[in-house]
């Protein structure tokens, strides 16, 4: 919030008019807070987005969310802003460190699961080129990614109700992003581990075979990505309900999750799950975490 109050002070030191285009150059919380301050400045101005990671190329970059954190919650604070357009440069990777690209990648594997099986399976046998920021299979899976997430927000702009299928495992990661303090995990980290308690809960309440949930897991590793919480997270139960029933897509009060239901490429977003399952879920997941020996 700080800086997003800089970038307003600049803007009425410099005179800047309704006619000015804000430039946002960087990663996904450039990305965001520039957005965020062009929907707000003057009641909108145009901007554009030159994103500079694997996570603002496929996500954050296309759809017009932004917004800033806020100690009390994650993407509470925020508009939808269309940029005026986005240029994608895979130029710009050649010098990402490997743990945001792995973090990015997340994201791309997201895609496969929610809606394009046919993109997971062409991941499941390309992940290794990908890792290894092979030119092809960069753009390839990012214009990929780009047209799956298009092709999504083209239907629900406003996130009505399709667009919030693109929160696969966002939940989950996004109390252990807050729980675990801000920094500690990239985001496609915490989607990461979200994503495998996302699958997790979707077997557990038979919605998905257990091979398919090997398959999530094997393919997050394989991009040397978090599938679990380590012994050190201050992570327990009670801090994962605390935070989940104040994320955006709480309803009337109504926990509304994203989950696996069916053949690879379907989810569903609902309210309608077995509570128990989910809580089930999380006890697994911190079973072993200080955060909840703490309690004991």
């Amino acid at each position: 919030m700080e800086v997003l109050g800089l970038i307003l002070d600049k803007a009425l030191e410099l005179g800047l008019d309704r006619k000015c285009t804000v430039v946002a150059l960087g990663g996904g919380v450039i990305g965001d807070m520039a957005g965020f301050a062009a929907a707000i400045y003057q009641r909108g101005v145009n901007f554009i987005q030159i994103p500079t990671t694997v996570m603002a190329m496929v996500d954050s970059s296309v759809g017009g969310k932004t917004g800033v954190n806020h100690p009390l919650g994650k993407n509470m604070v925020g508009a939808f802003h269309q940029p005026q357009c986005v240029f994608v440069d895979t130029e710009h990777l050649k010098t990402l460190p490997d743990r945001e690209l792995q973090s990015g990648i997340s994201e791309i594997i997201k895609y496969g699961l929610i809606r394009d099986a046919e993109f997971f399976e062409w991941l499941e046998q390309n992940m290794d080129a990908l890792t290894g920021r092979d030119p092809e299979a960069l753009r390839f899976s990012i214009k990929r990614s780009c047209e799956n997430k298009a092709a999504v927000v083209k239907a629900d702009e406003l996130e009505a109700g399709i667009r919030a299928t693109l929160n696969l495992g966002h939940t989950f990661g996004h109390a252990i992003e807050n729980g675990s303090g801000y920094g500690t995990y990239l985001h496609g980290e915490a989607v990461a581990i979200g994503t495998a308690m996302a699958a997790t809960m979707s077997a557990r309440m038979g919605w998905i075979d257990k091979p398919l949930v090997k398959r999530i897991y094997d393919i997050m590793i394989k991009a040397n990505l978090p599938v679990e919480l380590p012994v050190d997270s201050p992570m327990n139960k009670e801090t994962f309900l605390k935070l989940m029933s104040v994320d955006k897509k709480v309803a009337n009060g109504q926990l509304r999750l994203i989950l696996l239901k069916g053949e690879l490429g379907n989810c569903v977003f609902t309210g309608e799950f077995d509570e128990d399952a989910m809580k089930s879920t999380i006890d697994d997941f911190v079973a072993e975490c200080a955060g909840n020996k703490q309690l004991a």
